[in-house]
């Protein structure tokens, strides 16, 4: 056998009763304060979006910046690189010029000092061709020439001074 209860003997009927009448009286005071606290936190979510947008935006900027410094400083090292290979070949041409100059320079003192010395031999070898000439002069003088043959050589030396000294 099955008793039926009426509805205010069951206690159940109380507490639905009692959620009822809370949720009527307390329900807009709760559902205010729950979509308050909801759209508190989504204007919190909502600017922390704006704030990860901005800082990605600044990264992207930072980045591009520095993608930008890396190209100039790499158009710099090559324009750098460019230089010094262009001031190495200089270098080298100059030195090249300056080594050639320097071997010309030895040059022209050695061939100097070889036309003094040829210069040197030929005044020395005149120096001698004289001494043995006067010599022999003074052989042939002393050992018997005649007054006309004396007066004859005297004559032609005068008159071969001027070639002579020509020559000389």
């Amino acid at each position: 056998m099955h008793h039926e209860e009426s509805f205010w003997s069951d206690p159940r009927s109380f507490v639905a009763l009692a959620f009822v009448i809370f949720f009527v009286i307390f329900g807009r005071k709760i559902w205010g304060v729950l979509t308050g606290m909801l759209d508190k936190r989504a204007d919190e979510v909502r600017a922390e979006l704006a704030e990860a947008q901005r800082l990605r935006q600044e990264a992207e900027a930072m980045l591009r910046s520095a993608n930008q410094q890396r190209e100039a400083a790499i158009t710099d090292a090559q324009a750098l690189l460019a230089g010094a290979k262009s001031e190495a070949t200089r270098l080298a041409n100059a030195a090249a010029a300056d080594a050639e100059a320097s071997a010309k320079r030895r040059e022209q003192m050695a061939m100097d000092r070889i036309a003094a010395a040829e210069k040197a031999a030929i005044d020395d070898v005149r120096m001698i061709a004289a001494d043995v000439a006067t010599t022999a002069a003074r052989e042939i003088i002393r050992n018997g020439l005649s007054a006309e043959a004396d007066a004859a050589l005297v004559d032609r030396a005068i008159t071969g001074l001027p070639a002579a000294l020509r020559a000389a």
